[in-house]
């Protein structure tokens, strides 16, 4: 059998070994014995279940699922966190997208919901659904963030949480609809206009300001979510979607956008999402969500049965474009390796990155580290800290006041295979 040498501490490996021994890596991580004659399964020996008009997962896969902050509806908000540890590639299941719904998620009737645009714009018009689906369909392969993601690693101690809980309001997505530049080429724009007011039709009636320079460059009004319509908790009927940038500035439930000279000032981008900096300034109208990794298999909840080869992997994303490169290390940040970026690798988009590993059950500290292609390096977590400041918990137990962390996460593995979540 081939032998695969280490190319950082810890029995990290090298990432080529996919491709240059994959087969022989194969058989090592899986430890797959020779085939032997099948048995008829029960499954085997009649017919199967009635084939229903819309298919859901097995059974067996009740695990995968979304864990609620508020699962009574009582009146605040409510979070639905994807299950990033359970999943595999780069495209978040419809059912899986995370959710944050400030009042419930209101049930619109398409045929009665209307988008208007106005402001300072040469032609105000309203848009029917119908009126919207004979416009020319754009797709953008997109994550969509919250900027409270990943909020309590800003936590003094470090949580003792999954990957999910930590993560989770973060998904990716194929996102179809109008893009917005063609619809503004029917209402015109006035010079004045710099920044477009998006409100949505929940209850809060939440609305966010958006530079004008953002809505003509990638923005559209989303209609479909995977191929087929927005789920009600990511806006049915329409959203607006702005790639790479802030969750809550993609207003769900769009019906509304006023173009106007200056921003709205509103109660989320005044008060909610403008943090307090160490310096005293208040850290508003910050929009990207910046480059990021963080790795899923191993994590808490997610550990090891028993030394030898596995596959450490991970998601990687940026705001500003494409991941360019994954580094992980298995000792603390000591040593590192590169790890294989999975195909496709699309801009402000989930990556995949993977990397081998053997492990004998010693003690190792993973983390990962990623690069885009505007240059921006993921920060240590000393480095976010020192700029973005120490959070403060408020409930519910994975809320904290910051916002925007991406600096690193490390999972702790000891020798029986569990994982921690630490600080390295």
């Amino acid at each position: 059998m081939e032998t695969f040498q280490p190319v950082a501490a810890n029995g990290l490996l090298d990432r080529r070994a996919f491709l240059r021994g994959g087969a022989a890596l194969a058989a090592a991580m899986t430890g797959y014995a020779r085939a032997e004659p099948l048995s008829e399964a029960p499954w085997s020996k009649g017919p199967g279940e009635l084939v229903p008009p819309y298919g859901t997962p097995s059974k067996h896969e009740k695990a995968a699922a979304r864990t609620l902050s508020n699962p009574k509806g009582e009146p605040r908000t409510q979070h639905a966190r994807t299950p990033h540890h359970l999943l595999q590639g780069m495209a978040t299941p419809n059912g899986l997208h995370f959710v944050i719904s400030h009042a419930g998620d209101p049930e619109v009737d398409p045929a009665q919901h209307r988008l208007a645009i106005h402001g300072l714009v040469k032609r105000p018009l309203v848009f029917t659904i119908e009126a919207l689906a004979r416009y020319p369909m754009v797709s953008r392969f997109t994550f969509v963030e919250c900027g409270g993601n990943s909020s309590p690693l800003f936590s003094p101690e470090p949580i003792q949480a999954t990957a999910q809980a930590l993560h989770g309001l973060s998904s990716c997505a194929e996102w179809t609809g109008v893009a917005l530049s063609t619809l503004l080429e029917e209402t015109g724009i006035d010079a004045k206009a710099r920044w477009v007011i998006a409100e949505g039709s929940d209850s809060p009636h939440l609305h966010r300001s958006v530079p004008l320079s953002k809505i003509l460059d990638d923005a559209i009004v989303a209609l479909y979510q995977n191929g087929e319509r927005v789920m009600p908790g990511n806006g049915y009927p329409l959203r607006l979607l702005l790639p790479g940038w802030e969750g809550n500035m993609n207003v769900k439930w769009l019906r509304r956008l006023e173009l106007a000279e200056q921003p709205a000032m509103s109660y989320y981008e005044s008060r909610t999402y403008a943090p307090i900096l160490p310096s005293g300034k208040a850290y508003r109208f910050y929009f990207v969500n910046e480059v990021k990794s963080f790795i899923t298999q191993p994590s808490v909840g997610y550990g090891m049965k028993g030394p030898g080869f596995y596959e450490i992997s991970g998601l990687a994303y940026s705001g500003n474009g494409r991941i360019t490169k994954v580094m992980v290390s298995a000792d603390g940040g000591k040593t590192w390796a590169e790890a294989a970026l999975q195909e496709p690798v699309l801009a402000k988009c989930f990556t995949r990155f993977r990397i081998p590993w053997q492990w004998n059950r010693g003690p190792a500290v993973l983390q990962s580290r990623a690069w885009d292609d505007a240059g921006n390096v993921q920060p240590s977590r000393p480095e976010i800290i020192a700029a973005r400041g120490q959070g403060s918990r408020v409930a519910p137990v994975t809320a904290f006041i910051s916002q925007h962390y991406n600096g690193p996460t490390s999972w702790a593995v000891d020798a029986n295979g569990g994982v921690r979540h630490v600080y390295a």
